[in-house]
């Protein structure tokens, strides 16, 4: 059940279009839909304010394509990352609505448009490589209801070309940070912002990159304040705790 779902079984029991036995009723329904191979959160929505969200990878493409299809069926919206493209063709023939982002390996359904959101969430990418990580990230965000604007390729090689977007930066809630061979660019950005610096490790780089640990440890070693670090890859995580700050630090509406 959705927020807006309970807001109109509420109003309808208040103008006495439902009884109040039968909104108990409804009210009372588990908050799970057992699909044999997995057991769905369904009021997700109502406590966290997304719905719960799919990991792709590892799960077949039948068990996949049942739980997107379920998922709409109680949600408008869906988040699914790491697909296959295989599980991704599946599902887009089970539920035509739903995007494929090819790069990013995410499916939605519901995305907001690029202008569309509140407040702003500001995802920087180091590299050409890291796109398919700040994609997540991005895509992420936007799901959840934050404006998002992207800065590409302004890595610490060329540290000109991040100085030109400094300004821009500064006027976001929260910034995911990604970055991949040594991993500098998350404590260059902490050091021109005031706000919170979510960094993404990605596992960019050559044989002494360990697959992205090397910035990974650089990462958790930042001299800037208000860094904070996920895992190697993880847009999906910094995407949504970007979200989750932005949706914070929005105004109060008036009373």
């Amino acid at each position: 059940m959705s927020p807006d779902e309970l807001t109109a079984l509420l109003e309808a029991i208040r103008d006495r279009d439902v009884s109040v036995a039968e909104g108990l009723r409804r009210l009372s329904a588990p908050p799970v839909r057992d699909l044999g191979h997995t057991r769905l959160d369904t009021h997700r929505e109502l406590r966290c304010g997304f719905p719960e969200v799919v990991y792709g990878a590892g799960k077949g493409t039948r068990e996949l394509v049942e739980i997107c299809k379920a998922i709409c069926e109680e949600h408008a919206k869906l988040l699914v990352t790491r697909t296959s493209e295989q599980g991704a063709a599946a599902v887009l023939a089970a539920v035509p609505e739903v995007t494929h982002h090819a790069r990013s390996r995410v499916l939605t359904r519901g995305l907001p448009g690029e202008d569309e959101g509140e407040g702003l969430v500001a995802v920087v990418s180091a590299g050409t490589s890291d796109l398919r990580v700040a994609e997540e990230a991005a895509l992420t965000a936007r799901m959840l209801g934050a404006r998002v604007e992207t800065y590409s390729d302004v890595g610490v090689a060329g540290l000109h070309r991040l100085l030109e977007a400094a300004d821009a930066l500064r006027d976001a809630r929260a910034l995911v940070v990604v970055a991949g061979m040594e991993g500098a660019l998350p404590s260059v950005v902490g050091g021109l912002v005031a706000r919170p610096v979510i960094a993404v490790p990605t596992s960019v780089g050559y044989g002494a990159s360990f697959n992205g640990l090397a910035a990974l440890l650089a990462m958790l070693n930042s001299c800037a304040s208000g860094v904070s670090v996920v895992n190697i890859d993880n847009g999906f995580g910094a995407g949504f705790q970007a979200a989750l700050i932005n949706r914070v630090g929005a105004p109060t509406p008036a009373s």
